[in-house]
Protein backbone atom coordinates (compact mmCIF):
# COMPACT_ATOMS: atom_id res chain seq x y z
CA UNK A 1 0.00 0.00 0.00
CA UNK A 2 1.18 3.35 -1.05
CA UNK A 3 2.24 5.31 1.95
CA UNK A 4 0.06 8.48 2.46
CA UNK A 5 1.04 12.12 3.25
CA UNK A 6 0.52 15.42 3.89
CA UNK A 7 -0.39 17.09 0.10
CA UNK A 8 -2.21 13.86 -1.61
CA UNK A 9 -4.85 13.95 -2.87
CA UNK A 10 -7.06 11.27 -2.23
CA UNK A 11 -10.98 10.04 -2.09
CA UNK A 12 -12.92 8.07 0.49
CA UNK A 13 -13.80 4.41 -0.31
CA UNK A 14 -16.86 4.34 1.99
CA UNK A 15 -18.46 7.52 0.02
CA UNK A 16 -17.40 5.58 -3.36
CA UNK A 17 -14.87 8.12 -4.09
CA UNK A 18 -17.63 11.02 -4.44
CA UNK A 19 -15.38 13.95 -3.41
CA UNK A 20 -11.68 14.55 -3.32
CA UNK A 21 -9.46 15.88 -0.63
CA UNK A 22 -6.25 16.89 0.20
CA UNK A 23 -4.22 15.65 3.29
CA UNK A 24 -3.87 18.50 5.73
CA UNK A 25 -2.09 16.84 8.61
CA UNK A 26 -1.74 13.40 9.99
CA UNK A 27 -2.33 12.63 13.98
CA UNK A 28 -0.96 9.49 15.96
CA UNK A 29 -2.54 8.23 18.67
CA UNK A 30 -1.19 6.61 21.51
CA UNK A 31 -1.79 3.10 19.73
CA UNK A 32 0.30 4.62 16.93
CA UNK A 33 -3.13 4.59 14.77
CA UNK A 34 -3.47 7.35 12.58
CA UNK A 35 -6.00 9.45 11.34
CA UNK A 36 -6.13 11.31 7.98
CA UNK A 37 -7.36 15.15 8.25
CA UNK A 38 -8.67 16.15 5.01
CA UNK A 39 -9.85 19.18 3.26
CA UNK A 40 -12.27 19.20 0.09
CA UNK A 41 -9.88 20.10 -2.96
CA UNK A 42 -13.23 21.83 -4.59
CA UNK A 43 -15.91 21.62 -2.33
CA UNK A 44 -15.73 22.85 1.52
CA UNK A 45 -15.76 20.01 3.65
CA UNK A 46 -13.52 19.33 6.12
CA UNK A 47 -13.30 15.78 7.66
CA UNK A 48 -11.58 12.94 9.19
CA UNK A 49 -10.47 9.14 8.13
CA UNK A 50 -8.40 6.15 9.18
CA UNK A 51 -5.98 5.10 6.60
CA UNK A 52 -7.91 2.40 5.41
CA UNK A 53 -10.78 4.16 4.09
CA UNK A 54 -8.72 6.23 2.03
CA UNK A 55 -7.23 5.66 -1.66
CA UNK A 56 -4.59 7.99 -3.00
CA UNK A 57 -5.87 9.64 -6.55
CA UNK A 58 -3.49 9.89 -10.01
CA UNK A 59 -3.27 12.99 -11.15
CA UNK A 60 -5.34 12.14 -14.44
CA UNK A 61 -8.27 11.39 -12.31
CA UNK A 62 -8.08 14.29 -10.20
CA UNK A 63 -7.99 16.74 -13.70
CA UNK A 64 -10.79 14.35 -14.75
CA UNK A 65 -12.88 15.85 -11.82
CA UNK A 66 -11.97 19.21 -11.90
CA UNK A 67 -13.44 19.39 -15.12
CA UNK A 68 -16.39 17.86 -14.47
CA UNK A 69 -16.89 20.10 -11.49
CA UNK A 70 -15.75 22.98 -13.43
CA UNK A 71 -17.96 22.03 -16.02
CA UNK A 72 -21.31 22.11 -13.62
CA UNK A 73 -20.19 25.79 -12.16
CA UNK A 74 -19.79 27.44 -15.23
CA UNK A 75 -23.21 25.92 -16.49
CA UNK A 76 -24.44 27.10 -13.51
CA UNK A 77 -22.96 30.96 -14.19
CA UNK A 78 -24.35 30.70 -17.59
CA UNK A 79 -28.05 30.64 -15.79
CA UNK A 80 -27.56 33.20 -13.85
CA UNK A 81 -26.38 35.56 -16.73
CA UNK A 82 -29.25 34.16 -18.93
CA UNK A 83 -31.68 35.04 -15.79
CA UNK A 84 -30.27 38.24 -15.56
CA UNK A 85 -30.76 39.20 -19.19
CA UNK A 86 -33.91 37.80 -19.65
CA UNK A 87 -35.35 40.08 -16.40
CA UNK A 88 -33.35 43.31 -18.15
CA UNK A 89 -35.28 42.65 -21.29
CA UNK A 90 -38.12 42.36 -19.80
CA UNK A 91 -37.95 45.51 -17.63
CA UNK A 92 -36.97 47.50 -20.87
CA UNK A 93 -39.84 46.39 -22.61
CA UNK A 94 -42.16 46.94 -19.26
CA UNK A 95 -40.81 50.29 -19.00
CA UNK A 96 -39.53 51.81 -22.16
CA UNK A 97 -42.06 54.57 -21.46
CA UNK A 98 -40.69 55.38 -18.94
CA UNK A 99 -37.11 55.07 -18.85
CA UNK A 100 -34.48 55.68 -21.24
CA UNK A 101 -32.29 52.71 -22.25
CA UNK A 102 -29.66 53.50 -20.00
CA UNK A 103 -29.17 50.29 -18.60
CA UNK A 104 -28.14 52.20 -15.17
CA UNK A 105 -32.23 52.42 -14.89
CA UNK A 106 -31.89 48.89 -14.23
CA UNK A 107 -30.03 48.34 -11.62
CA UNK A 108 -26.44 47.03 -10.72
CA UNK A 109 -25.39 43.78 -8.70
CA UNK A 110 -23.98 45.02 -4.95
CA UNK A 111 -20.74 45.60 -4.60
CA UNK A 112 -19.60 42.54 -2.43
CA UNK A 113 -16.84 42.34 0.28
CA UNK A 114 -16.20 38.41 1.07
CA UNK A 115 -13.82 37.56 3.88
CA UNK A 116 -13.03 34.07 4.39
CA UNK A 117 -10.80 31.84 6.62
CA UNK A 118 -9.11 29.71 3.53
CA UNK A 119 -7.32 31.24 0.25
CA UNK A 120 -7.92 28.64 -1.90
CA UNK A 121 -11.77 29.35 -1.43
CA UNK A 122 -11.82 32.68 -1.48
CA UNK A 123 -10.19 32.26 -4.99
CA UNK A 124 -12.54 30.03 -6.22
CA UNK A 125 -15.07 32.36 -5.44
CA UNK A 126 -13.23 35.16 -7.13
CA UNK A 127 -13.71 34.11 -10.16
CA UNK A 128 -17.03 33.28 -10.02
CA UNK A 129 -17.89 37.31 -8.97
CA UNK A 130 -16.00 38.18 -11.70
CA UNK A 131 -17.40 35.95 -14.17
CA UNK A 132 -20.86 37.24 -13.20
CA UNK A 133 -19.19 40.37 -13.37
CA UNK A 134 -19.95 42.21 -9.64
CA UNK A 135 -17.65 44.13 -8.08
CA UNK A 136 -15.75 42.28 -5.27
CA UNK A 137 -13.05 42.59 -2.72
CA UNK A 138 -11.57 39.08 -1.45
CA UNK A 139 -9.91 39.00 1.64
CA UNK A 140 -8.11 36.12 3.56
CA UNK A 141 -9.02 36.89 7.52
CA UNK A 142 -8.66 33.79 9.77
CA UNK A 143 -12.09 33.43 11.05
CA UNK A 144 -11.30 34.18 14.54
CA UNK A 145 -9.73 37.82 13.23
CA UNK A 146 -12.91 38.94 11.44
CA UNK A 147 -14.34 40.66 14.39
CA UNK A 148 -11.43 42.07 14.23
CA UNK A 149 -11.00 43.66 11.07
CA UNK A 150 -14.39 43.38 9.81
CA UNK A 151 -15.21 47.32 10.79
CA UNK A 152 -12.24 48.76 9.35
CA UNK A 153 -12.78 46.94 6.37
CA UNK A 154 -16.32 47.99 6.16
CA UNK A 155 -15.46 51.69 6.29
CA UNK A 156 -12.96 51.39 4.25
CA UNK A 157 -14.63 49.38 1.04
CA UNK A 158 -18.74 50.07 1.74
CA UNK A 159 -19.54 47.28 0.15
CA UNK A 160 -23.70 46.02 -0.40
CA UNK A 161 -23.17 42.97 0.55
CA UNK A 162 -21.04 41.32 3.39
CA UNK A 163 -20.08 37.69 3.35
CA UNK A 164 -18.28 36.13 6.04
CA UNK A 165 -17.12 32.70 5.58
CA UNK A 166 -14.59 29.85 6.20
CA UNK A 167 -14.39 26.52 8.25
CA UNK A 168 -16.77 25.67 11.11
CA UNK A 169 -17.90 21.89 12.92
CA UNK A 170 -19.74 20.96 16.01
CA UNK A 171 -16.79 20.27 18.32
CA UNK A 172 -16.33 16.42 18.42
CA UNK A 173 -18.26 14.76 21.33
CA UNK A 174 -20.71 18.09 22.05
CA UNK A 175 -24.42 17.16 21.76
CA UNK A 176 -26.17 20.56 23.28
CA UNK A 177 -26.38 22.37 19.47
CA UNK A 178 -27.70 25.74 21.68
CA UNK A 179 -24.03 26.37 23.42
CA UNK A 180 -22.32 28.55 20.88
CA UNK A 181 -19.06 27.12 22.33
CA UNK A 182 -19.51 23.55 21.32
CA UNK A 183 -18.85 24.76 17.50
CA UNK A 184 -15.23 25.65 16.36
CA UNK A 185 -15.50 29.03 14.93
CA UNK A 186 -19.94 30.04 15.10
CA UNK A 187 -18.76 32.51 17.76
CA UNK A 188 -16.51 34.22 15.64
CA UNK A 189 -18.88 34.23 12.89
CA UNK A 190 -21.48 36.06 15.07
CA UNK A 191 -19.11 38.71 16.46
CA UNK A 192 -18.58 39.79 13.44
CA UNK A 193 -22.28 40.52 12.46
CA UNK A 194 -22.76 42.06 15.10
CA UNK A 195 -20.18 44.57 14.90
CA UNK A 196 -21.41 44.90 11.06
CA UNK A 197 -24.46 45.61 12.10
CA UNK A 198 -23.34 48.39 14.32
CA UNK A 199 -21.46 49.99 11.24
CA UNK A 200 -25.18 49.76 9.40
CA UNK A 201 -28.11 48.53 11.02
CA UNK A 202 -30.55 48.48 7.52
CA UNK A 203 -30.71 45.11 6.97
CA UNK A 204 -31.31 46.36 3.50
CA UNK A 205 -28.66 48.73 3.35
CA UNK A 206 -26.16 46.08 3.77
CA UNK A 207 -26.78 42.45 3.24
CA UNK A 208 -24.80 39.62 5.09
CA UNK A 209 -24.33 36.19 4.23
CA UNK A 210 -22.70 34.69 7.40
CA UNK A 211 -21.37 31.07 8.59
CA UNK A 212 -20.30 27.54 7.22
CA UNK A 213 -20.79 23.87 7.41
CA UNK A 214 -22.85 23.11 10.56
CA UNK A 215 -22.54 26.85 11.84
CA UNK A 216 -24.96 27.88 14.52
CA UNK A 217 -27.42 29.20 12.60
CA UNK A 218 -29.94 30.48 14.94
CA UNK A 219 -26.90 32.42 16.74
CA UNK A 220 -25.88 33.84 13.28
CA UNK A 221 -29.49 35.57 12.63
CA UNK A 222 -30.10 37.11 15.51
CA UNK A 223 -27.09 38.57 15.77
CA UNK A 224 -28.41 40.15 12.24
CA UNK A 225 -27.48 38.53 9.04
CA UNK A 226 -29.73 38.20 6.08
CA UNK A 227 -28.65 34.73 5.53
CA UNK A 228 -26.63 31.79 7.57
CA UNK A 229 -25.74 28.57 7.29
CA UNK A 230 -26.56 25.55 7.76
CA UNK A 231 -29.82 25.91 9.74
CA UNK A 232 -29.97 21.66 10.26
CA UNK A 233 -26.23 21.92 10.41
CA UNK A 234 -25.46 20.10 7.11
CA UNK A 235 -22.80 20.24 4.60
CA UNK A 236 -23.97 23.20 1.94
CA UNK A 237 -23.14 23.14 -1.27
CA UNK A 238 -25.34 25.07 -3.65
CA UNK A 239 -28.72 25.69 -4.13
CA UNK A 240 -31.14 25.84 -7.13
CA UNK A 241 -34.39 26.63 -6.23
CA UNK A 242 -36.80 28.27 -9.06
CA UNK A 243 -34.13 29.32 -11.11
CA UNK A 244 -32.21 31.62 -8.27
CA UNK A 245 -29.05 29.80 -7.44
CA UNK A 246 -26.74 30.38 -4.70
CA UNK A 247 -23.19 28.65 -4.92
CA UNK A 248 -22.23 27.75 -1.17
CA UNK A 249 -18.23 26.47 -1.01
CA UNK A 250 -18.29 25.74 2.44
CA UNK A 251 -16.89 23.76 5.27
Amino acid sequence: MTELRVGDIVARKSYDYDILFKITDIINDSNNKKTFILKGTNLRIIADSPEGDLEKVSANKVNQFNKGFNKEINRIVRNILKDRKDTQFKNLTRHISEYTRDSNHFGRAGKVLHLDGDGEYIDVCLKVYEQLDIEAIGKIIDEKEQPKVVDKLLREHNPDILILTGHDSILKGKEDFTDIENYRNSKYFTESVRIARQYESSMDELVIFAGACQSYFEAIIKAGANFASSPHRTLVLYVQKDKQYSIWIHG
